[in-house]
């Protein structure tokens, strides 16, 4: 497999392995950001931590209560803001290129599960 692109309902995730540096790649409908191997691996362990964690504080809320959280790694920030069941997804990455975007609500759970599926399928 040389190009995969896994799209859903306002996220995207890709894999180039023919890619020197960026064989990564997430986004939205309207941007995306190349990542390397490592960034991508990141992305993937950091984002399953957030999505876990409003899987399981649900039942702690109140209905009305938000909540922010965050996961860095030395490559990566993500942090997901809203109610439990659904809520907004924030990338920035370190380093020199400082990119930045954003899901919006309800994106991170079926990007989580794909870039899930493609980490598995195409990182030894």
């Amino acid at each position: 497999m040389s190009k995969l692109i896994k799209k859903g309902h306002q996220w995207r995730v890709g894999w180039d392995d023919n890619a020197q540096k960026y064989q990564g790649l997430v986004g939205s409908n309207d941007w995306a950001i190349e990542l390397t191997v490592a960034e991508l691996k990141d992305f993937n362990r950091l984002l399953h931590q957030l999505v876990t964690t409003m899987e399981q504080i649900k039942n702690e809320l109140m209905d009305e209560e938000r909540i922010a959280c965050e996961a860095e790694s030395e490559l990566l920030w993500l942090e997901v803001e809203g109610y439990p069941d659904r809520y907004t997804l924030r990338i920035i990455l370190s380093g020199d290129r400082r990119c930045e975007g954003n899901w919006a609500e309800g994106a991170a759970v079926e990007l989580a599960a794909a870039t899930q599926r493609l980490v598995e399928e195409n990182i030894a």
